[in-house]
């Protein structure tokens, strides 16, 4: 619906800030969020890789302190199951590594629910079904202490 009709969406919303390719800033923290992802059946949001995914990357301000997006990072959290291949965007991955935000969040793919720390960015794929779509994992409660 917030591909197709983004008014409508909108105007659904009404205690909430959606972030499509924009950024908010809550208690100091600078949010960036974008439900862009690669081609990925017939889903909504769905860009080439390379040159076009880059372009919505290239948008997110390197000050930015807390990243979500619809899916991974290429190698990270990315696989439906241990043995398959990285489903993950190469071009995330690349400007995760340059803008090295405190947190990045995301799902999608969901058996690769879980989280880790690379490179000072703490990841969370924070899927909460399995790739059966049952209702499996516990959510994520990230807690944070923001100092003025």
């Amino acid at each position: 619906m917030f591909e197709r009709h983004p008014g409508a969406a909108r105007e659904l919303l009404t205690n909430a800030t959606y972030l499509e390719n924009s950024g908010t800033e809550v208690a100091g923290l600078k949010i960036w969020g974008s439900p862009v992802q690669p081609e990925f059946n017939n889903w909504a949001f769905n860009v080439a890789r390379g040159a076009a995914i880059r372009r919505y990357w290239d948008m997110i301000p390197e000050s930015t302190n807390i990243l979500i997006t619809h899916g991974p990072p290429f190698g990270v959290l990315d696989q439906s199951h241990l043995t398959s291949e990285h489903l993950g965007c190469e071009e995330l991955a690349k400007a995760v590594a340059h803008i090295k935000p405190k947190f990045h969040v995301f799902g999608h793919i969901h058996g690769g629910h879980g989280g880790l720390t690379a490179n000072g960015t703490r990841f969370l794929n924070s899927s909460v079904v399995n790739e059966r779509y049952l209702l499996v994992y516990k959510p994520h409660v990230i807690v944070m202490n923001v100092l003025s």
